[in-house]
Order: structure tokens, then C-alpha cells, then sequence
């Protein structure tokens, strides 16, 4: 019987992760890890019934779990903010599953619960920076949506705090991103930042910027037609893919240095997600950093924030499973 002492999960809008990890003095150390298919499911318990019937054989009586959602936490709840599951409940799955304590973090909560465990292999540095050794760390992650969160130190160790900001206001910067505007509220009613910094986003900036037919021969309304998106982009198959790429990746900057100055994260921010690991030789050209930066009159104070690409698979089931060894 495996040496089990955590439950871990990252729930997403498309896929969620689960995990058996074993408490270590490092970090915690991965058992069993299984990716699904959100909509697979309906429900959160269906999906961890599943994944412990197919994992090894182990003793969870005395094991704690704790699981990052995509969507608010209210108390013991939480419910996904873009998919139609029922609201989670820590005291039911704990009774459903014989845990002895069940925590619920907001996702990028449990992304930042990551970031002191990472190792120097598992990011990209986009700007060095000069770190505060006590400053905040701010986490953004474009994904199926945008989430934002970051660390705050208090009395020596690292408090993670949860926010919405990626359905905060769309704040256009130039003329292209002011049609983009435009062009969002005209299809949504309101321009959310993750209408634009979001896979959905960038098929937005493809339908707004299309003035003459994709080259690449791209439908933004088929599957997978952001991926194809990046990928034409990256391949300079199409110039109307890569300016839509290029007005994402100035977006994702810009906003970035918005949440450091927000958050002071002296102490770097760090970008999560599944697109910046796909779009990161984007990333490196110079345009994500100098939006990030162009914040008069506070271009040096970030000019000294580190900006690290996180390119570790599942940080949101890492971090919430650290979460859990120190609680």
C-alpha cells in the first residue's frame, strides 16, 4: 500500500488534474498524477472516484486534501466560473472519501502555493530583475481563462491571496487595442482583460484583425483554432496570425505590469497558464517585456522585477499539494 499522506487536484475549465503525493522536506513528491477532461465529468467527486479506482492501492484516513478550482471560494465552497458543474463542498467530499481535512483554494492561489518550491530548470527568465527578499510575488496565467493571484509576506513566510482580475476592465492602450475594444464589447457587451488575454481572447483578436482571409485558412469558431493560431504565428504562415499574436503577447505584458504595480511584487511575477509555454519564443522578442515596463513613471521599479516564464507542467497541482504539507 502506497505511502500516501496527500490529495491534490488543479480543477479547470477544460482539464483538471488529480494526484497522490507524499509529504517530503523539500517538496511533495508525486505518487500517482492524472490528467482529464473537465466536461468529462459531472462533478468533481464522479472525477475523484475515478481517478482513485484506476490509482495505486492507499490508506487516505489520515490524508489531507486540497484542490484549486477555477472560480471563487466562499467559506468551505467553491464553484467553477466557466463550466456548469454543482458548487464543491469541502465537508462532503471529506465524508465522501473518509479525508481528514479538505481544503479549496482559488486556482491561481494554488499556483502561487507552487512558486517557492519551484527549481531553476522549471522556469524561463524574461527579465532577471533585482528581487526583494521580502517583496510580493505576483502569479498572472492565461489559460481557457485569465487568472490572477500573488504572494504576500507576512511575518516571514509566503500567504497567497486570490483575486478576480481577469474579469476586471479590458484598459486599451493604443489605437489597434482601442478597435479591439470596440470590437469586444460589440460581441460580449463589456470588455473583460481575459475577453482578450485568454485562448478565447486571442480568436477574438483573429476575428477583429481579419480584415482579408486567414492565409493560414484558420476558422476561429473550430476546435482548436487558437493552438493553429499561435502555431501560424510562430511560423509566419499568415501575417494577420501574427499581428493577432503579437497584439496578445503586448496585451499579456501590459497587463502583467498592471498586477505588479497593483500587487508591488518586488519580488518578481511570475507568468503561469498553458498558452506562455506554447508561445514562448513570442514571448522572448521583446514586445511582452517593454508593455510590461512602459508604466511611466515607474519604469525603473520595474525594471527591477524578475519575470520568470513558469514551465513546470502542473504548478496548480504542485502548489496545492505544498498547500496541503503545510497545513
Amino acid at each position: 500500500m502506497s505511502m500516501v499522506n496527500l490529495l491534490a487536484g488543479d480543477v479547470g475549465g477544460t482539464t483538471t488534474r488529480l494526484g497522490l503525493f507524499e509529504s517530503t522536506a523539500s517538496r511533495p513528491r508525486p505518487i500517482a498524477v492524472r490528467e482529464f477532461a473537465t466536461l468529462d465529468f459531472p462533478d468533481l467527486r464522479s472525477m475523484i472516484a475515478a481517478f482513485l479506482e484506476a490509482a495505486p492501492r492507499a490508506d487516505l484516513s489520515n490524508a489531507t486534501a486540497c484542490f484549486g478550482v477555477a472560480g471563487p471560494v466562499a467559506g468551505d465552497a467553491a464553484s467553477l466560473t466557466n463550466t456548469p458543474w454543482p458548487r464543491m463542498e469541502t465537508g462532503a467530499i471529506a465524508r465522501d472519501f473518509a479525508l481528514s481535512r479538505v481544503h479549496l483554494l482559488n486556482d491561481l492561489e494554488a499556483m502561487a502555493y507552487a512558486v517557492p518550491v519551484l527549481e531553476s530548470a522549471e522556469v524561463h527568465v524574461l527579465q532577471a530583475g533585482r528581487p526583494a527578499a521580502d517583496g510580493n510575488v505576483a502569479i498572472i496565467a492565461a489559460g481557457t481563462g485569465l487568472g490572477e493571484s500573488f504572494l504576500h509576506r507576512v511575518n516571514g513566510r509566503d500567504v497567497a491571496i486570490a483575486t478576480e482580475g481577469g474579469h476586471a476592465d479590458f484598459a486599451p492602450r493604443t489605437e489597434r487595442d482601442i478597435a479591439l475594444l470596440r470590437h469586444v464589447v460589440a460581441r460580449y457587451g463589456r470588455a473583460q482583460v481575459e475577453d482578450v488575454i485568454s485562448g478565447r481572447g486571442l480568436l477574438d483578436i483573429h476575428r477583429a484583425i481579419h480584415a482579408e482571409p486567414c492565409q493560414a485558412t484558420i476558422d476561429p469558431d473550430a476546435a482548436g483554432a487558437s493552438a493553429a493560431i499561435s502555431a501560424a504565428a510562430l511560423a509566419g504562415r499568415c501575417s494577420g496570425c501574427v499581428e493577432a499574436l503579437d497584439i496578445f503577447v503586448e496585451a499579456y505584458g501590459a497587463e502583467a505590469g498592471n498586477f505588479a504595480l497593483r500587487t508591488l511584487a518586488t519580488g518578481g511575477v511570475f507568468v503561469g497558464g498553458g498558452i506562455a509555454p506554447k508561445i514562448l519564443p513570442a514571448l522572448t522578442t521583446g514586445v511582452f517585456m517593454r508593455a510590461f515596463r512602459a508604466k511611466a513613471p515607474f519604469e525603473a521599479l520595474l525594471d527591477a522585477v524578475p519575470v520568470k516564464v513558469i514551465l513546470h507542467s502542473t504548478p496548480g497541482l504542485l502548489g496545492a499539494a505544498n498547500f496541503c504539507s503545510h497545513t
